[in-house]
């Protein structure tokens, strides 16, 4: 496994030199994970990508390097420390360290050389490519996915120039990867929503969230999807509700300070009984907060959000495959019961690309949108129901008037403030929480069942725990053990009590400052962690840090 850290200031190409790179090594083989860490500007700063490839499954990052590709003197000055013994600085030569382990390229004047100083870039991937014994069959086609005709040459002339100025380092490993997906998780959710019939998207832009609505805009036209850039995500929201009581399966993104705005419209949901699917892409706040930065902080919020008391699901996504398969399920359930469906990812996950295997999306069949019966008589879109769902028609596709309202109402949908109808219409909304408990998915365990020490964590921390328990487990084979939960709310409880109870000591690992997970737990079903471990810089915890401060633990 090798971990390579592509850094420098906004503008200088970091980011398309990492998609290169991860493509190319995808296309020999390699299991490929990328975590992209980056300011708040356009130009300056500190930026970077952690490229980790492996011939095995790679599901984090690592901090711990075996080369750094440095654009500037800060990346060296900030990383230098984090690079094994026989790791390698590649620089261009105007960069300069006290390291015997640099290696200085005149990437600047190879680039003037060839005509166009914006292919420096290009120039690293090949230096890149030999320092790990790697070959130049896939460059084309890769390129050609990157670059524009009119510079594709130059380029391709550029990645043979830095091939040939450097000597291998690394021994290529024969990985069986070339044919699986290289996705981020954003990406996932966009092509999770296609698939589960998504015709209208209404958003505005707002990182980490942004990056679900391009993809979705990309697609739009083939895909017969509406992609709206609204004027704020209030009016988003709301265009998200008017176009599923229209019959369009809706959807609408954005981060905490976005879902703050829409809470209101979210009772409005609950209320009239509207089916929507929200994303929060989490960074962390309060307001403005680390705007490119992640956290998993709006647990508790979105489980309580707008007032008064209403159905929803929480859905915290934990890798690129899960964030498809659970945006398709999302939908469902939101049609299913009527409900809004609130998914959780966060900056880590969404813009983290990974290695999975195809879609499938024939895995998750598509619940139909509307009731197909209304039954006989009058028709009453809130009719009391044993399930406590309601005969739901599309306006314009029958005879029958489609009220809703968001006031209280009786059957009919007509406004009342009766205490008789609104406690049968609050017990009729509740009553569809029984039929969610069914539907709730168990968090998923990693480990053994002969376990000592049980964590616990949620949405994206299921990587790098996956890791974390693999090297606990290295000495302490058994010791240790985890449950990662997705569907989170309502709260799955039956895995939870059978390993709780046979747990020595409960470890909650979360990425916020308060221990939201662990808080639910308790208030669910009394069960208390025993400690907690949680990080709130917003940089994602990886599991080898999670290994090493339990290790610390232990050793009090």
């Amino acid at each position: 496994m090798y971990n390579l850290l592509i850094g420098g200031a906004a503008g200088q190409g970091i980011d398309t030199t990492a998609a290169i790179l991860e493509k190319l090594l995808k296309c020999s083989g390699y299991n490929v994970f990328t975590a992209r860490d980056f300011m708040s500007r356009v130009r300056g700063g500190h930026n970077f990508s952690l490229l980790r490839f492996s011939v095995s499954p790679v599901h984090s990052h690592s901090n711990q390097l075996d080369g750094i590709v440095a654009l500037d003197e800060e990346t060296i000055r900030l990383h230098k420390d984090q690079l094994k013994e026989h790791g390698f600085i590649l620089c261009d030569s105007k960069l300069s360290a006290a390291d015997s382990r640099l290696i200085q390229l005149p990437m600047a004047a190879m680039a003037k050389t060839l005509g166009n100083p914006r292919v420096a870039g290009s120039i690293a991937v090949g230096a890149v490519l030999k320092l790990f014994g790697e070959s130049l069959e896939h460059v084309g086609t890769v390129l050609h996915t990157f670059v524009k005709q009119p510079f594709f040459d130059i380029n391709v002339q550029a990645v043979q120039d830095g091939y040939q100025s450097m000597e291998t380092r690394f021994s290529h490993l024969p990985g069986s990867y070339s044919a699986q997906m290289l996705i981020s998780g954003s990406k996932a959710v966009a092509l999770g929503a296609m698939a589960a019939g998504l015709r209208f998207y209404s958003a505005y832009p707002m990182s980490p969230s942004t990056a679900i609505m391009e993809a979705l805009a990309v697609h739009a036209d083939e895909a017969g999807i509406v992609v709206e850039q609204a004027e704020d995500e209030i009016a988003a929201v709301n265009m998200a509700i008017g176009a599923s009581y229209a019959g369009a399966r809706a959807m609408t993104g954005t981060s905490g300070g976005g879902f703050s705005l829409m809470v209101e419209a979210l009772g409005l949901s609950g209320m009239a009984e509207i089916p929507l699917v929200v994303i929060d892409v989490q960074r962390p706040g309060p307001v403005t907060g680390l705007p490119t930065r992640t956290e998993q902080s709006d647990l508790k919020f979105v489980i309580s959000a707008s007032q008064g008391e209403f159905p929803r699901m929480v859905i915290a996504l934990r890798n690129p495959s899960d964030a498809f398969y659970q945006t398709m399920r999302a939908f469902n359930l939101a049609e299913r019961y009527q409900i809004p469906v609130i998914l959780l990812s966060d900056q880590y996950l969404g813009d983290a690309t990974a290695t999975v295997a195809p879609f499938d999306p024939q895995k998750i069949p598509m619940a139909e949108s509307g009731s197909v019966d209304a039954g006989s008589g009058e028709y009453l879109r809130y009719r009391y129901t044993a399930n406590g769902i309601s005969p739901r028609l599309i306006p314009g596709k029958s005879e029958h008037l489609v009220a809703i309202d968001s006031d209280e109402h009786d059957e009919s949908g007509q406004i009342t403030e009766s205490a008789t109808v609104r406690t049968q219409m609050m017990d009729k909304r509740m009553k569809k929480l029984e039929g969610l408990q069914r539907e709730l998915q168990e968090p998923e365990f990693m480990g053994t069942d002969d376990f000592k020490i049980l964590l616990l964590g949620w949405g994206s921390i299921w990587g790098p725990m996956e890791e974390a328990i693999q090297l606990l487990n290295e000495n302490q084979p058994g010791r240790y053990a985890a449950l990662i939960f997705g569907d989170i709310y309502p709260l799955p409880q039956q895995r939870l009590k059978e390993k709780a109870a046979k747990a020595r000591c409960i470890i909650d690992v979360e990425q916020n400052a308060t221990g939201q997970l662990a808080d639910l737990i308790r208030e669910t079903t009394g069960i208390v962690c025993d400690h907690r471990m949680l990080k709130y810089d917003g940089r994602q915890i990886s599991g080898e840090e999670i290994a090493e401060r339990i290790r610390k633990e232990e050793l009090k």
